[in-house]
C-alpha cells in the first residue's frame, strides 16, 4: 500500500511558489540553526519582519480563519509549507501556537480582534507561562495569584521554565504576552478556582530572568509583582481558568497531530549506516548496528502515522480521544529509544557538539539527544500523559473527556 500523498497539479504548483519565496527571502545565515541556541538577536529581528510578510501571504497561519487574521488554507497547503519551511530553515512562529486555538475557542470577539488577529498576523509574540517553582507539572495546585481592583486585576506569583524568544539578554524587552492560569478564589476546590489571563510583558512589575538548561538558553524565570491587567485581559470567567487551560493542553498534548512530521535523528542514522557500510567501517557493518538503525526506521514510521492520523482527524473536524495523546506519549518516549541508538550506532562521534570539526552532520545528533532529554519533561512530564492516557481509555479511577477545540467546539467563542 502506498501511504504517499498524491498531490494535484495545483498544489505542486503552490509548492514551487513556497521554494521560489525561501530561495529568494532566507539568506543562508538566516536559517534556523542546527542548535537552538546559537540562534542570535539579528536572525530573530530578522524573522519577526518575516513572519508578517509570512502572515500577509496566508502561510504563517494557513489553516486559521481569513476573519481573524489567518490563511484560510487547507491542510495540505498546510502540509507543504511544513515541509518546505523544513527544508529552507524557515523559523515557523514567533508565537507558542498553542495560545492560539484557546484564544479562538474561549474569546469574546473584541479579544479576538485584540489578541488573536495580532498573533496570526505576527505581529505580537507570546510565552506560555504555567510551570511554577513549588508545583512542577501539577497545574491544579497553582499558587499565583489574581485579586480582583475594580475593573482590573493584581497578579503576584513567579514560574519557571518558561519557553520561548528572544532572549532577555538581547534587551529586546521579551514577548509582547505571557500567558496562563492564575489563582482568583483561595475558597473555591481545585478545578473551579483559577482564571486564564493574557498578561503584557511590558506591565509594570513584570521580571524575566534567563534560564541556562541542558537543552538550550531559550527557558525563563518570570515573576509577577502587583502586576494590574485590565479585565478584558481575563480569558472565560473568572472561575473557569482550568477548562480554558485544558483548550491549551489539548494541543501540547498532541490533539493537532502534525502535517508534516520528521524525525532528523532517524534520518542521519540512516545515512549514516548507509555511507559507512558502504566504505567497509566496521561497526557500520555490524548486524546488529543494522538491527537498532531498522528498530529506528519502524519507529519512525508508526510516529509518523500515529501523529497524521491525529492531524487528519483534527483537520476532519473529528472529535479526538485517544489519538492525540497516545501520539504524544510514542513520539516522546521514541525520542528517549532515539537517543540511545544514536550512541549504539554512532557511538561517540554522536556525541560532539557543533562546534567540534569532527561532529557527525553539523552536530544535530548531540543537540538531538539533548532536546529529547528536555522534551520528555515538558508540557507536563511524562507520567502526566500517561495519567491522561489511561483516563481517556477508561483505566483510570477518574474518567477525562477531552477538552474543545477548533475542531470540536460547536461555536467559537463566548
Amino acid at each position: 500500500m502506498d501511504f504517499s500523498i498524491p498531490y494535484t497539479d495545483e498544489q505542486q504548483a503552490f509548492r514551487v511558489q513556497v521554494q521560489a519565496w525561501v530561495q529568494a527571502t532566507v539568506p543562508d545565515n538566516m536559517r534556523e540553526p542546527i542548535d537552538p541556541q546559537d540562534f542570535s538577536k539579528e536572525q530573530y529581528l530578522f524573522w519577526r519582519e518575516k513572519h508578517q510578510e509570512l502572515a500577509a501571504l496566508g502561510w504563517l497561519y494557513p489553516t486559521y480563519p481569513t476573519e481573524y487574521g489567518g490563511g484560510g488554507l487547507t491542510a495540505d497547503h498546510e502540509t507543504i509549507l511544513q515541509e518546505e519551511f523544513h527544508k529552507g530553515g524557515v523559523p515557523r512562529s514567533p508565537n507558542s501556537d498553542i495560545v492560539l486555538a484557546t484564544l479562538l475557542v474561549w474569546g469574546t470577539e473584541e479579544q479576538k480582534d485584540k489578541f488573536l488577529r495580532p498573533m496570526l498576523t505576527g505581529e505580537y509574540n507570546s510565552w506560555q507561562k504555567f510551570t511554577e517553582p513549588q508545583s512542577g507539572a501539577d497545574l491544579a495546585n497553582y499558587q499565583s495569584t489574581a485579586v480582583r481592583d475594580g475593573d482590573d486585576w493584581i497578579l503576584n506569583g513567579q514560574n519557571v521554565f518558561v519557553s520561548g524568544r528572544p532572549n532577555t539578554e538581547w534587551g529586546l524587552g521579551g514577548p509582547t504576552y505571557m500567558w496562563g492560569p492564575m489563582l482568583t478564589d483561595l475558597d473555591a476546590p481545585r478545578h473551579r478556582n483559577l482564571g486564564f489571563f493574557m498578561i503584557p510583558t511590558a506591565a509594570e512589575g513584570v521580571t524575566m530572568r534567563e534560564q541556562r538548561l541542558i537543552n538550550g538558553w531559550d527557558q525563563h524565570f518570570i515573576f509577577l509583582d502587583n502586576v494590574r491587567v485590565p479585565g478584558d485581559h481575563l480569558i472565560g470567567g473568572d472561575h473557569q481558568g482550568w477548562q480554558v487551560a485544558q483548550t491549551t493542553l489539548e494541543g501540547e498534548h498532541g490533539g493537532r497531530g502534525q502535517a508534516f512530521p520528521r524525525d532528523e535523528a532517524m534520518d542521519n542514522m540512516l545515512k549514516y549506516v548507509q555511507v559507512e557500510s558502504r566504505k567497509g567501517a566496521e561497526r557500520a557493518n555490524d548486524e546488529v548496528v543494522r538491527q537498532i538503525t531498522v528498530d529506528s526506521y519502524i519507529d519512525f514510521a508508526v510516529n509518523n502515522l500515529l501523529l497524521q492520523r491525529t492531524y487528519w482527524m483534527y483537520t476532519s473536524r473529528q472529535a479526538i480521544i485517544t489519538e492525540g495523546i497516545i501520539a504524544n506519549v510514542y513520539r516522546r518516549e521514541n525520542a528517549w529509544r532515539q537517543s540511545a541508538r544514536i550512541r549504539e550506532v554512532m557511538g561517540l562521534h554522536g556525541m560532539l557538539g557543533v562546534e567540534d570539526p569532527g561532529a557527525l552532520f553539523g552536530g544535530q545528533p548531540e543537540v538531538y539527544q539533548r532536546a529529547a532529554f528536555a522534551q520528555g519533561h515538558a508540557g507536563g512530564s511524562l507520567n502526566i500523559a500517561r495519567v491522561t492516557a489511561a483516563r481517556r481509555i477508561g483505566i483510570s479511577r477518574t474518567q477525562e473527556r477531552p477538552a474543545p477545540t477548533p475542531a470540536t467546539a460547536t461555536q467559537h467563542g463566548s
